[in-house]
């Protein structure tokens, strides 16, 4: 069984910054892309950045230039560096991972969600 656990998210002030780690567990043969999304109250869950297991990124406009995506495969961890910090990145902020658990199988995982807050 795979797990992803997020960290803890929290309250943070507009303009501040908060960094968000999710490590996956289970038996993993390896990991594939990674990424973080995110869904505010009354809206649809959107892709804030994702990263491929070679480290090629991608992130939506309204982050770029603020938040940053990195892995540690070692670790199996992905972590979203925010900075910058606006009310408007207020969301539930859920991990997604594609898992090898074998040679044949690829599946992809979701991590329960962090509520990050930004005051403004």
């Amino acid at each position: 069984q795979v797990q992803l656990v997020e960290s803890r998210g929290g309250l943070v002030q507009a303009g501040g910054s908060l960094t968000l780690s999710c490590a996956a567990s289970g038996i993993i043969v390896s990991i594939n892309g990674m990424g973080w999304y995110r869904q505010a109250p009354g809206k649809q869950r959107e892709l804030v950045a994702t990263i491929t297991s070679g480290g090629i990124t991608n992130y939506a406009d309204s982050v770029k230039g603020r938040f940053t995506i990195s892995r540690d495969n070692a670790k199996n961890t992905v972590y979203l560096q925010m900075n910058s910090l606006k009310p408007e990145d207020t969301a539930v902020y859920y991990c997604n991972a594609d898992i090898n658990t074998n040679k044949f199988v690829l599946t992809n995982y979701w991590g329960q969600g962090t509520q990050v807050t930004v005051s403004s």
